[in-house]
C-alpha cells in the first residue's frame, strides 16, 4: 500500500468577535522576543487628574514619581507569523496615513 501525502486546501476562516468583548485603548506596548515566540503586551496610561495653578500642577506631576501603567492585552505570535503580522499592520497603516490626506 502507497502512502501518498493529503491533497492541500484551503479551508475558510469565519472571524467571529464576541458580543461581549471589551475592546481597550492602547497607549504604550513592550515587545519581547524568545526563541519560539514573540509576545505583544498592550497597556493603557491613565493620565493622573491634577488640578492647580500651573506652578501648582507642576509641582504635584514632579511629586508623583510614577504613572502605572495597565496591561490590556497580551499576544503571543510564533516567530514564522511575524512577518506578516507586520506586513499587515503596515498596510493598514499605509491605507489610515492615505484616508487622513483625503
Amino acid at each position: 500500500m502507497s502512502e501518498e501525502a493529503p491533497e492541500s486546501f484551503a479551508i475558510p476562516i469565519e472571524w467571529h468577535v464576541p458580543d461581549g468583548l471589551v475592546s481597550r485603548y492602547a497607549t504604550n506596548m513592550v515587545v519581547q522576543h524568545f526563541e519560539n515566540e514573540f509576545r505583544v503586551y498592550f497597556f493603557e496610561i491613565r493620565p493622573p487628574i491634577v488640578l492647580g495653578s500651573p506652578e501648582e500642577t507642576k509641582t504635584k506631576l514632579e511629586q508623583l514619581g510614577s504613572v502605572r501603567a495597565e496591561c490590556v492585552a497580551s499576544i503571543i505570535v510564533a516567530p514564522d507569523r511575524m512577518q506578516e503580522f507586520i506586513r499587515v499592520l503596515q498596510e493598514n497603516l499605509v491605507k489610515s496615513q492615505a484616508m487622513k490626506k483625503e
